[in-house]
């Protein structure tokens, strides 16, 4: 019967200042495998180094009868701890779930908070009109199921920035209440039909799974579309998709945080 457990993790140490250079995780007998480095890598220098010192680098098991994802967990831990001192090319299997190096000086999303700051592309058309979306608090997406299931994603404490296609960016807000069937959606205790809408079209298949959904949104800042904030020259980020993050886009956000006069990290922190 196989063993599901008999992997390790192990370290190499340099004899000649006992610094840990590598770690790596195998089965048998995978840590001797790396002696007979003769590659041009920098654990293949420092192993070159050491036995021209007329030295053995130091070879130890750190920890032992594990399964294969445990190590794989374990030699990820051990590489992100002493990540800037070690050879290894790879950063290990579960190199998403660490945070970055030289990044405590920063709040990042999914380690200080769980919610993240989201591009919405409003849409506007036939079905939804930003200036309903702006006066009665909420984004709206539907008449398919690919177009209202990335709205239901959102989560409420995220902060969303609103898209206005041929016109830019025109508010920013954080989700109050996840998005539901317009029917069931509530402004002010009031249901949307009994509110004047600009665009009455948004009831159009209601009663089936295409109905719109509605996203019940503290806007922050927002500005008609003819204000709408937008610069050619500046890179700025857009897409086609209905929602996306832009945790990664650092112009656009600091493009937005100048025009809106907002502080994106002080709206994901208040709560």
């Amino acid at each position: 019967m196989k063993k599901d457990n008999e992997y390790y993790v192990y370290v190499y140490i340099d004899p000649r200042n006992f610094e840990e250079f590598y770690y790596g995780k195998g089965k048998g007998n995978r840590k001797e495998a790396h002696l007979r480095d003769d590659s041009d890598t920098e654990k293949g220098k420092i192993i070159k180094a050491i036995e021209k010192a007329e030295e053995d680098p130091i070879v130890k098991v750190i920890a032992k009868n594990l399964t294969e994802q445990e190590a794989f967990l374990v030699e990820k831990t051990l590489i992100w701890k002493l990540g800037r001192n070690l050879t290894n090319i790879s950063s290990g299997k579960f190199a998403d779930k660490f945070r970055p190096h030289d990044t405590f000086h920063q709040r990042l999303f999914g380690f200080d908070y769980q919610n993240g700051i989201y591009y919405v592309n409003i849409g506007e058309g036939k079905n939804r009109s930003w200036k309903d979306c702006r006066k009665y608090e909420f984004l709206s997406a539907g008449q398919g199921k690919q177009y209202s299931d990335p709205l239901k994603t959102l989560e409420i404490g995220d902060v969303i920035v609103a898209y206005l296609k041929k016109y830019g960016y025109v508010g920013i807000g954080k989700v109050v209440e996840k998005a539901i069937r317009i029917n069931n959606f509530r402004y002010k205790n009031q249901s949307l039909h009994q509110i004047p809408l600009t665009c009455r079209d948004m009831f159009v298949n209601s009663d089936n799974e295409k109905s719109e959904y509605v996203l019940k949104v503290e806007w922050i800042e927002s500005v008609e579309k003819k204000d709408a904030k937008w610069s050619k020259k500046s890179d700025m980020f857009t897409t086609p998709l209905i929602k996306a993050s832009l945790q990664n886009q650092k112009k656009t956000l600091t493009f937005l945080e100048k025009e809106f006069n907002v502080k994106f990290e002080s709206l994901l922190l208040d709560h």
